[in-house]
């Protein structure tokens, strides 16, 4: 028989705070394991882009020290 969610909290919520965090942090860890696939994949789909961009010469890439110079000249 399955477990209620909320019968499983009173249970887990028993367990001595060493083993709550190490609970909590290993299931935080399997969120973030999602997320970070998630992040990725945005990743990788805006580096195609911008190589598109600058294969098909609608972009235009500059040095990292004159895009230094450029930053800083509009910060003054």
């Amino acid at each position: 028989m399955k477990m209620k969610i909320e019968d499983m909290a009173i249970e887990l919520l028993g367990l001595p705070a060493a083993q709550r965090a190490l609970l909590a942090k290993q299931l935080i860890a399997s969120l973030d394991e999602t997320e970070m696939e998630d992040v990725e994949a945005l990743w990788v789909r805006e580096a195609e882009a911008r190589y598109a961009e600058i294969e098909n010469g609608i972009v235009e890439c500059q040095s990292v020290d004159e895009a230094l110079k450029e930053a800083r000249e509009k910060l003054k």
